[in-house]
Formats: structure tokens, sequence, C-alpha cells
């Protein structure tokens, strides 16, 4: 993943989630749902807002 630096395998495993998950978002499949969100800022120590591009 572009900006951890991380394979989008290593960052489901990260996060918690499956490789598959990670794909679907990263391809514009699916986008993730809130549970992902809150699983992804937790890992990464971010807020939600950071992530959906709503602060700096």
């Amino acid at each position: 993943m572009n900006e951890t630096g991380l394979s989008k395998r290593k960052f489901a495993e990260k996060v918690g989630v499956s490789a598959m998950s990670v794909s679907d978002w990263t391809t514009g499949k699916i986008q993730p749902n809130a549970e992902s969100i809150y699983l992804i800022c937790k890992a990464f120590k971010i807020s939600a807002d950071y992530l959906l591009g709503l602060s700096d």
C-alpha cells in the first residue's frame, strides 16, 4: 500500500481483515464499511477524518 509501505497482504494482517477485502478496496470494487474504517484507524493510530481526507 503506497502510504504505509506495506504489501496488501501485510496491510490486511495489520488491520485484521482479509487480503481480498484490501484488494477490493484498492481496485474500487467495494468501499470499506464503518467497522473496517475503525480497524484501519486503530491499527495505524489515525483519525477517521484523516483517513477520509477531511483533515490534515
